[in-house]
């Protein structure tokens, strides 16, 4: 009788430790606007220059990415090629693509300083201090004097859990 209560209080156990797992899924961390609305209020909030929607044949061309792996982005890149401010918001279909999404645009971080390094030497600084943030599967790629307030500004558009 004895064996078969352990027996028995064991498989309760076992049962509420397997339970307790499996409904602690994570849930998908999601943005509370569509990331061109992120860009608009990015933007709206803290100042830059004048910055143009980047078209989707140039960014296989300026980020090395195809926008297929994409869900939803916006890019903005500046209007006149004195100044190495952008704003880039992408959220990738597939969450094994953000290691190829970063690398991609580390490699337009490198080209936009090396077009400035010998050009105008603040902007070359300012584009050393680039600022990439992942959430979830959100990709931030920003160059701008006030990154850090940006980087803030985008945080506010996820719920914190």
């Amino acid at each position: 009788m004895k064996k078969h209560n352990f027996v028995l209080m064991l498989i309760i156990i076992l049962s509420l430790v397997l339970s307790a797992c499996s409904s602690n899924k994570e849930t998908p961390i999601e943005a509370t606007l569509p990331a061109k609305e992120m860009a608009d209020q990015m933007i709206a909030q803290v100042e830059q220059p004048a910055l143009i929607e980047l078209q989707a044949d140039m960014v296989k061309e300026l980020y090395h990415l195809d926008p297929a792996l994409l869900e939803e982005y916006t890019i903005r890149t500046p209007m006149m090629n004195v100044k190495t401010n952008e704003i880039a918001i992408l959220k990738v279909k597939d969450a094994k693509d953000i290691p190829a999404i970063e690398t991609a645009i580390k490699q337009r971080a490198s080209e936009v300083q090396k077009q400035f390094e010998t050009y105008l030497p603040d902007q070359y600084e300012n584009a050393k201090d680039y600022k990439l943030v992942t959430k979830g599967n959100y990709v931030l790629f920003v160059i701008s004097e006030n990154a850090d307030e940006l980087v803030k500004t985008y945080d506010s558009f996820f719920d914190q859990k």
